[in-house]
Order: C-alpha cells, then sequence, then structure tokens
C-alpha cells in the first residue's frame, strides 16, 4: 500500500478519520475531569502518554506532508488541502496537547521529551530544506560532501538548541 492509497482509503472512510480525530480530545477531557489533579501519577501520565502519541503521530505526519506539498510539490493552493487528512489532525493534536497540559505538566508525560525532539527536528529539517532550495545551494561547488553534512548537522543543532532555550 503507497501512502497516496492510504490517503485515498481514508478519504473514502472519513467517518472512521472523524470519529479517531474526536475521540481523542475527548477521552483526553474525560481524563481530566475524573483525574482532578492526579495526572501525575502513574495510572493516569500512562494513559496521557498514549494520548499524546496516538494522536501527534498522526498530527506530525498531517503537517509535515502538507509543508512537503506545499513548498516543495508545488501543491497549489491551500484551499485544495483536504480538511480530513491535513488539517483535522493537526488542529486535534493542538486541541488535545491543550487539554493535556492543562492537567497535567509534560514532563511527567513519559516519552513527550522524545516527541517534542522529533517534532524539532522534522521542523528543523524542513527550514534547512527550503531554505536550500530557495537559495540553490548545490555541493557540487569544490566542497567535499563531508563538510556539507557537518554542516547540515551543526544547522540542526544549533536549531534545536535554539529552540530549547526558547520554550525552557
Amino acid at each position: 500500500m503507497t501512502l497516496r492509497e492510504f490517503f485515498s482509503y481514508l478519504d473514502a472512510n472519513p467517518m472512521m478519520v472523524l470519529a479517531f480525530l474526536l475521540a481523542i480530545p475527548f477521552i483526553a477531557l474525560l481524563a481530566g475531569f475524573i483525574s482532578k489533579g492526579e495526572g501525575h501519577l502513574s495510572p493516569w501520565k500512562y494513559l496521557y502518554s498514549l494520548l499524546v502519541y496516538a494522536i501527534c503521530v498522526p498530527g506530525i505526519l498531517a503537517a509535515a506532508l502538507a509543508v512537503y506539498v506545499f513548498l516543495f510539490e508545488r501543491g497549489g493552493s491551500i484551499f485544495n488541502a483536504n480538511l480530513m487528512t491535513q488539517m483535522l489532525p493537526v488542529v486535534s493534536m493542538i486541541v488535545t496537547l491543550g487539554i493535556i497540559r492543562r492537567n497535567v505538566p509534560f514532563q511527567y508525560v513519559p516519552g513527550f521529551g522524545k516527541l517534542s525532539s522529533l517534532m524539532t527536528l522534522i521542523g528543523s529539517v524542513f527550514i534547512i530544506m527550503y531554505v536550500m532550495q530557495k537559495v540553490n545551494l548545490f555541493v557540487w561547488i569544490n566542497l567535499p560532501a563531508h563538510y556539507f553534512l557537518l554542516t547540515i548537522v551543526g544547522l540542526i543543532l544549533v536549531m534545536r538548541y535554539t529552540l530549547k532555550s526558547m520554550i525552557s
């Protein structure tokens, strides 16, 4: 199954997508009402971790694919974006993370640091790729490949450190 076939399947079954993307924030909201300030304790923090991963994986995928289509594929207008597969996962992710953040600090959610690092890495790579595409920077101007790769890794590390110090 290709990614195009997968999105075609999701387009053919929009109720399944809608049910999933609405159920996760609802469960987070319900868990917040039930836990009442105990979100950092053992059973609740693992439920929040499950909810964060369940909503962030499709949300990050949708955001990355939307950015890729609009920046690199010249996908056209944003008005052509599919709401079910490109916009709703990102909105649901933001709403769910907002609900969870109200109930428990993210430092108590197991694995959230790794997920936020992944989001930072993906964002950094997209920014670097976009800038390189716009500047038309090519490696074949007498620059050895290992220097180019070290420059890219250095830029990613600098961006990650900058974003972490801005967030913290």
